[in-house]
């Protein structure tokens, strides 16, 4: 294993895009730290986002893994045109020359995409955890361990991403392509999304029927594993009590949504595979 990674960090050192794109995209994890800084005092209005509550155990792990997944789209790239790249400038053929396998060759993209989404899931740990210490109401050493689950859910979602996106790169050979054939599924999802709601359309569990279909899609159930936690907050939950509405929603991380990207991730890498051996190089 240490061999294939030192062979694709090799490919990615020298490639400039790549470094760029790795560095803006923790450059904006460590800005989720600026968030800390958001204030608003407006006459007799004073108003600072870290007093807010969203940087309290276990609260952290919640709020900082579901803004880091937005910015998985930087690395996506890198993902895509480390594949593309492959193509462009023959390294792929030449490796199967000097004696790597197809199968290793598979593997040391998706070893690559692993170490990829454990640092990240380790640069967000310390990030959330250094926030939390300064700006939590709670510091008890059982509050802080709660709710790690979401760091888990956090890896499983850019694995299973990153997968999704070495699939396609290696399907069209293009990154632009690859990246473009990913908002065309995500937009069959929602299209497919909207025919539920239209098949299920005067039914009391209206959005349950749907969920129930929808979870089993890529992009849905990477979605699923780290809901939204706005709604989570407890000035949000006091505003809705007020007019009268309450929360009845899960945001605990589900085994169920766990077991399904892993098995799409394991789909990907397989056909990535399945792909590759099928060729002629």
């Amino acid at each position: 294993m240490l061999r294939l990674l030192t062979i694709e960090f090799y490919k990615l050192r020298h490639n400039r895009a790549s470094r760029v794109l790795s560095i803006i995209y923790f450059g904006l994890l460590t800005c989720i730290a600026l968030i800390a800084a958001i204030k608003f005092d407006i006459g007799p209005i004073k108003f600072h986002l870290a007093d807010a509550g969203i940087f309290n155990f276990p609260y952290i792990w919640h709020f900082n893994t579901y803004m880091a997944a937005i910015l998985k789209f930087f690395l996506l790239l890198v993902i895509v045109s480390m594949m593309a790249n492959e193509y462009s400038y023959k390294t792929l053929k030449q490796n199967l020359i000097d004696g790597l396998s197809k199968k290793e060759f598979i593997l040391s993209k998706f070893y690559t995409v692993v170490v990829f989404a454990l640092f990240s899931t380790i640069f967000i740990f310390i990030i959330s955890l250094i926030l939390g210490l300064i700006y939590s109401d709670y510091t008890e050493i059982g509050i802080i361990t709660s709710d790690l689950q979401y760091l888990l859910a956090f890896f499983i979602k850019l694995v299973g991403f990153f997968s999704f996106g070495l699939f396609f790169g290696i399907l069209v050979k293009r990154s632009a392509f690859a990246v473009g054939a990913m908002v065309v599924w995500l937009i069959i999802e929602n299209l497919f999304r909207a025919y539920l709601f239209y098949n299920f359309r005067g039914l009391d569990n209206q959005f349950e029927k749907v969920s129930d279909y929808m979870q089993f899609l890529p992009f849905e159930s990477m979605a699923n594993l780290i809901k939204e936690p706005f709604s989570r907050l407890g000035a949000v939950r006091s505003i809705a009590n007020q007019v009268g509405e309450e929360f009845t929603k899960s945001y605990d991380v589900q085994f169920t949504d766990i077991l399904i990207v892993s098995i799409w991730t394991f789909i990907f890498i397989y056909t990535s595979y399945a792909l590759l051996k099928k060729r002629d190089l």
